[in-house]
């Protein structure tokens, strides 16, 4: 397959008309697929939601999204990783709901956020601790999101929320440190 090409997915997010959603979502729909893919790799064997379903539902929340002003491939991917990231976070609420907090959601993050080490942690307190983490520092929140929800290099967060590489490798470095310790307090 032919990646599609990065003017045309400009053109058409800075357009962001219903007529051109299909289209987007042709020429996206295999990077958000490997997304959720690795985000579903995460989860425990059992979990009921799919990556297609979560590529779907993440989909449905960004069409409804009128009120921002499209500027490009990352900033459309930086939306979808939290998109991704609130479906994952309010399906492992209606299970915890459901079975009085029995079944929530698990997520092993990869070693490069932990520094090595091999850690199970509940979805639901890694979205509480990132949430905390944005009260504190929010662009190291915001790298962290796009890194682990939305598997963006160092690259395409820096061009996302327009500063240097090397101010998002600082902000990544905050980011692990700070929730390695807030989960391991938790």
């Amino acid at each position: 397959m032919i990646a599609p090409s990065k003017a045309e997915v400009t053109r058409l997010l800075r357009a962001w008309s219903p007529q051109d959603h299909e289209r987007l979502l042709e020429l996206l729909y295999a990077e958000l697929r490997r997304t959720a893919g690795r985000l579903m790799a995460r989860e425990r064997a059992e979990h009921t939601l799919q990556p297609t379903a979560l590529v779907h539902e993440a989909w449905l929340r960004l069409v409804d999204q009128d009120s921002i002003a499209w500027t490009d491939r990352a900033h459309f991917l930086g939306i979808a990783a939290r998109c991704m990231r609130q479906v994952l976070v309010d399906h492992a609420r209606g299970r915890a709901a459901a079975k009085r907090g029995g079944g929530w959601g698990q997520v092993t993050l990869d070693e490069d956020l932990l520094a090595g080490e091999n850690h199970v942690l509940e979805l639901l307190a890694l979205d509480d601790a990132l949430a905390k983490l944005a009260r504190l520092d929010e662009r190291a929140a915001q790298v962290a999101e796009r890194r682990i929800f939305g598997g963006m290099t160092i690259e395409e967060i820096a061009h996302d929320l327009q500063v240097s590489r090397r101010t998002v490798d600082g902000d990544w470095a905050t980011a692990r440190l700070w929730l390695t310790r807030e989960l391991a307090a938790g």
